[in-house]
């Protein structure tokens, strides 16, 4: 086994031509294609017919993130564009619910484009049916080498930051879809089940199921489960270091609803298949939350902010001598809940999953689309299907199957 220094990026590179990059979705969410890999085979059909290939006693769990319209277009009065991408809200909290709910005044992280031409606050307006929405955009401050802290006030008032959003911005597609977006974009870069607003990006392997899907399953008596994790910008961030253990890994934030926990415990005996790499890092993000909750009580530890944040490489150096059941993990996170009067909790993840060296706990199956080269989405996937990615990948390409957020999708058994 590599060292997780020795690992290099090249290893994990492929050839993508540009035409197999899919510009627009499919005609229809389920017409699109179905890679299967099961018992070291390939094979494929739609994915219309996905529940004929899930084991019997298999589960689903889905990430119910909704994307934001996050990306704005302001104009100077000089006609001047500026592009302001919402990150994360930073006042008047932190928590995406809340600040969504803000009226008048509220500050994010933001990526700003034509950054150098964004001096003085700029003032647009917009109409809100029949109601005008005046827009202040300021500049604050630097607030990483990529990102500035900017403040959005609006007038009248009266209007929640989401219906200021709903009016101004626009769906972010990812930088590798390059064309304008469409009306359509709105509906098809969102899931069926989309329910907590948050994620700047797609969680891309539920794209593909309709609602027709969804009642076929339950039909079959597969459960379902929903957990949330807000996708970031950074999804899209490449891996330009040689070695993998150099490259900072981007945060995102995790939701987890008391209930949703206590179902996923019940299903632990069954064959959990993840829809998308994000539900794998939510629920292995989980998993090791419950391991620092657990011996943070076992050590008689003060719980803090810590126990809710799994940094980067914890899981592998830290917490790497703690092999604690999945059971007893995620029953340490209801058991913190009870004892504090509490329905739900936010947590925030680095956890990078690497190829040799992670372990999965929970996951035991994945749906996803096909990722870009050198990009942490695809070292997820060697890890989970070894060597084979590559055997997977070229059967993709020669079979003209279509690539990243609107392609088409991979059932990993």
């Amino acid at each position: 086994m590599l060292f997780l220094e020795d690992i290099k990026i090249e290893d994990y590179n492929y050839d993508l031509p540009r035409e197999k990059i899919a510009l627009f979705p499919s005609n229809q969410r389920d017409k699109s294609r179905l890679l299967i890999h099961k018992d070291n085979r390939i094979s494929e059909d739609v994915f219309a017919h996905l529940s004929d290939y899930l084991p019997n006693n298999a589960a689903l769990i889905f990430n119910n993130t909704q994307v934001i319209q996050a990306r704005i277009h302001l104009y100077k009065s000089n006609g001047v564009c500026i592009e302001v991408f919402c990150l994360q809200p930073i006042a008047p909290c932190s928590l995406y619910e809340q600040v969504f709910l803000t009226k008048g005044y509220c500050e994010w992280e933001c990526l700003v484009g034509n950054n150098k031409r964004f001096k003085e606050a700029i003032v647009n307006d917009y109409y809100i049916g029949n109601d005008k929405l005046i827009l202040k955009v300021e500049k604050l401050r630097q607030q990483s080498p990529t990102a500035f802290h900017i403040a959005f006030s609006w007038q009248p008032a009266t209007y929640t930051f989401a219906e200021v959003l709903d009016c101004v911005g626009e769906i972010p597609l990812p930088p590798y879809i390059k064309r304008s977006v469409i009306e359509e974009d709105s509906v098809r870069y969102q899931t069926v089940y989309a329910h907590e607003k948050g994620s700047v990006a797609a969680p891309t392997a539920g794209l593909h199921f309709t609602k027709e899907i969804l009642q076929d399953l339950q039909k079959k008596n597969i459960p379902m489960e929903y957990i949330t994790l807000h996708v970031g910008a950074g999804t899209f961030k490449p891996i330009k270091d040689e070695k993998i253990s150099r490259h900072v890994m981007h945060k995102e934030v995790l939701f987890f609803q008391k209930q949703s926990i206590e179902n996923i415990i019940t299903l632990l005996s069954k064959h959990i298949i993840c829809v998308g790499t994000t539900s794998v890092r939510s629920l292995e993000s989980l998993y090791w939350i419950g391991v620092k909750l657990y011996l943070a009580k076992q050590n008689k530890e003060q719980i803090n902010d810590n126990c809710f944040l799994i940094e980067q490489w914890e899981p592998y150096k830290d917490l790497s001598s703690c092999n604690l059941a999945p059971t007893i993990a995620l029953q340490a996170v209801v058991d913190y809940l009870n004892e504090n009067k509490m329905d739900f909790f936010y947590a925030s993840t680095n956890l990078m999953i690497v190829p040799y060296h992670y372990q999965f706990k929970i996951s035991k199956g994945i749906i996803t689309n096909f990722h870009q080269p050198q990009s942490t989405l695809l070292l997820l996937i060697a890890n989970f299907v070894g060597n084979r990615w590559k055997d997977i990948y070229d059967y993709a390409l020669t079979h003209d199957f279509r690539f990243l957020s609107y392609g088409d999708a991979c059932l990993f058994l």
